[in-house]
């Protein structure tokens, strides 16, 4: 983790915690708008962003400038409510005006190895994303990386097989290409993570570590203490 970007707040209730990291969001997203007019934004999947998205929709931005891509899914069919991208469309997508084809999903139901290899030829090797958002596991994974696995980072998109946590078979953005943006926040809740959290803190080589930002990296935390 580079220390010179950093920024590390950690809130006393959920409540603020949530409210905080929807401002962010907005914030920056309307910032990126009326300098380049547009943003993009890649969404993190797991329980932890749900409320947040959900707080989204009552703010004011202009919608049809957001581009919106997953830095991971799970392959599971259609409409499953355990896929990241039918969380993010429940809780905030299907309730805003973003257009459709501004919406980049990672076709989990394809497998993992066509759902990969669409995703990775989503993108362009120059452009950068605006906000890339991240949560962080109880073991340190962030999207799908887990620690102790390998994967191609010379990729934009990798499959990823026997996942710790069900279920075994996802795809998730290499930290390479989440690397690839202006600004960087961290979603992190619950005691059960203090402990990877503090080796994360001590430089120990773990998926997190593996990540970076051009210009800021943001934690957002509660209950961490």
């Amino acid at each position: 983790m580079e220390k010179n970007n950093l920024e590390h707040i950690n809130f006393d209730t959920l409540e603020a915690f949530e409210k905080k990291a929807a401002e962010t969001i907005i914030d920056l997203a309307n910032q990126c708008i009326n300098l380049n007019n547009h943003f993009s934004i890649v969404l993190c999947g797991g329980s932890t962003p749900r409320t947040i998205f959900n707080k989204l929709k009552s703010f004011e931005t202009d919608w049809s400038k957001w581009n919106v891509y997953f830095g991971d899914e799970r392959c599971l069919p259609q409409g499953d409510p355990n896929r990241n991208s039918e969380m993010a469309k429940e809780s905030w997508l299907n309730h805003v005006s973003i257009p459709q084809e501004q919406i980049f999903y990672i076709r989990g139901e394809l497998g993992r190895e066509l759902a990969a290899d669409e995703y990775d030829q989503l993108f362009d090797e120059k452009s950068f994303f605006d906000l890339v958002l991240l949560g962080f596991g109880e073991d340190g994974h962030v999207a799908s990386l887990f620690p102790g696995h390998h994967w191609d980072d010379h990729r934009n998109a990798i499959p990823v097989t026997n996942s710790p946590k069900p279920p075994i078979d996802r795809v998730s953005l290499t930290p390479r290409r989440l690397s690839m943006t202006h600004h960087l926040i961290f979603l992190v809740t619950g005691k059960n993570k203090i402990d990877a959290f503090k080796q994360w803190q001590n430089n120990k080589d773990l998926p997190a570590s593996l990540v970076c930002a051009k210009e800021s990296i943001k934690i957002l935390s509660f209950d961490l203490v």
